[in-house]
């Protein structure tokens, strides 16, 4: 086996973000539900743009915030995700470049649906309020998986969310495939419990196939996945069906989970919560970094640990520092 030129290889939803602080009346005069995630037609994603305060635009979704991650932390990261040809997909194509990180999936021809986005309304309290037009992003096929880049990245990270769309978990198969037969690793993110109430058996038979490596979720979502309140219950289950998973806890850190041991790891400290956008998608990066470095499982949540620690002292779900030197700065040896 040739060694990878990638570290981690994200595929999911190719989102811009739009984020803005607003107070806690606005979210109830938008007879929204504070730091819920609901999806809205384009109709809706136009309405709800037009009475938001100043906003900034970003790339994002899951997978990508996950990979620029990576990339922060000196990873050599990839995405493969789809954008409509207009101008948040030019935003987002370009910014997902401009952090190093290779990206080259075709934009969706013109016509067929505008490039994703999600109006993100944080309050006070740092709680988040997610709105998301899904868009072009649901339209990724088999075709848009390029095998050599697959072939060619020690782990591929695939996003529950994109897990609506049929072709996508059909493409979702083919890069598991393609990466099992070079001898790379693959690994989801639950995402979200809703996520795993939809498609729970589907998760499972996954998990249990060894069709994924690594799981990661956060504690609703494990709970969700068993069917239980218990969460040692929980994590019993998931330590016979995965090979290994990453359950992130907030403020009490992570749990690292194998056949032979369940770890917990602190959380690293945070003197204000300013916002928790993307809080769980750089755990994964910081914990997919350290795996692919080959630092030892407790070390890779402790990376984890420490860029979502960072992502939730700013506003946005990407860094607003290289997470390498901030690893540094924090004693951390890279």
């Amino acid at each position: 086996m040739s060694a990878p030129r990638f570290d981690v290889l994200g595929i999911g939803n190719a989102i811009v973000d739009i984020i803005a602080r607003t107070e806690d009346d606005f979210i109830l005069r938008e007879g929204l539900a504070k730091g819920s995630m609901r999806l809205i037609d384009s109709e809706e994603a136009e309405r709800l743009y037009g009475h938001m305060p100043q906003a900034i635009e970003m790339s994002g979704g899951c997978a990508g915030n996950t990979a620029a991650g990576v990339a922060s932390f000196g990873g050599r990261a990839a995405f493969i995700g789809k954008v409509a040809d207009d101008h948040l997909g030019g935003v987002y194509a370009h910014d997902i470049r401009a952090m190093g990180i290779h990206f080259a999936t075709a934009p969706l021809g013109a016509g067929v649906a505008p490039t994703a986005r999600s109006m993100i309304l944080v309050t006070p309290d740092g709680e988040r309020t997610m709105n998301t037009y899904l868009g072009a992003c649901q339209h990724l096929t088999e075709a848009d998986i390029d095998a050599t880049v697959v072939a060619a990245t020690a782990i591929t990270y695939l996003e529950g969310y994109l897990w609506d769309p049929p072709e996508a978990k059909k493409a979702f198969r083919r890069a598991a495939e393609i990466a099992h037969a070079n001898g790379r690793e693959v690994a989801i993110t639950l995402s979200d419990s809703f996520c795993v109430d939809r498609y729970r058996a589907e998760f499972l038979e996954l998990i249990r196939s060894k069709t994924v490596d690594i799981v990661f979720a956060n504690v609703a979502e494990v709970k969700a996945l068993y069917e239980t309140a218990d969460f040692d219950t929980a994590i019993a289950a998931l330590r016979q069906d995965a090979k290994l998973a990453a359950v992130t806890m907030s403020e009490k850190g992570s749990m690292v989970v194998t056949a032979d041991q369940a770890v917990a790891v602190p959380a690293q400290p945070v003197e204000t919560v300013f916002d928790t956008t993307g809080a769980g998608d750089l755990y994964a990066a910081g914990f997919l970094f350290g795996y692919s470095q080959g630092f030892e499982l407790a070390m890779a949540a402790q990376f984890g640990g420490l860029a979502a620690a960072e992502i939730i002292s700013h506003l946005g779900a990407r860094p607003q520092v290289a997470l390498r030197g901030f690893a540094e700065q924090a004693g951390f040896t890279l």
